[in-house]
């Protein structure tokens, strides 16, 4: 088992963390979030650091106590310097845009994809020529910011001939050599 869930958070300045009960919330410049955490698992602030301890060694406790803590560190992370993801579109014809929250994404079918994107998560389009339009996705919110990256990513994934499709930048497609001609 991983032994996450010991390791002390530090809560760096500006940040305001507040246990209510099972909730945490935490307050940043960037946002609010807040998170529901187990009845097992407790929570305690210290000068400004923060712990969690569970009730045994039985494995679903140890479980919930690793994932609680990367979920209220990230929290921590997100309100006080935020999460980005940056996509490239590659394929002949493929290009992005966007008014105000709603993307357009024109990546080869009949139909352009138009997307409500929430207005917790920033985005932003590029095109240049020569190079793969981007599409930069930012937020505090992580477990949003992964929705929503995964949700446009799925419309057209990349594929092994040719590297078509939607990917993270700087992701490695594994590349397949196709049909063999014959002689």
């Amino acid at each position: 088992m991983s032994r996450i869930g010991q390791a002390p958070i530090a809560v760096p300045a500006g940040v305001e963390v507040a246990i209510s009960g099972d909730s945490v919330t935490v307050k940043g410049k960037l946002g609010e979030l807040s998170q529901e955490v187990s009845s097992g698992i407790t929570v305690k602030i210290e000068d400004s650091t923060i712990t969690l301890e569970r009730p045994s060694d039985a494995k679903e406790h140890k479980a919930k106590h690793g994932l609680y803590r990367a979920l209220i560190n990230n929290m921590i992370v997100g309100v006080n310097e935020g999460f980005s993801h940056t996509l490239e579109l590659i394929g002949v014809g493929y290009r992005a845009s966007n008014q105000g929250q709603l993307l357009d994404l024109a990546l080869g079918y009949s139909h352009n994809f138009l997307i409500n994107i929430p207005k917790e998560v920033k985005i932003e389009t590029t095109m240049e020529k020569g190079k793969a339009p981007t599409i930069k996705l930012s937020s505090h919110d992580k477990q949003l910011l992964g929705a929503v990256t995964a949700k446009i990513r799925s419309l057209r994934k990349p594929e092994p001939y040719k590297g078509k499709g939607i990917k993270f930048q700087g992701e490695h497609i594994r590349r397949k050599a196709g049909k063999s001609a014959a002689k």
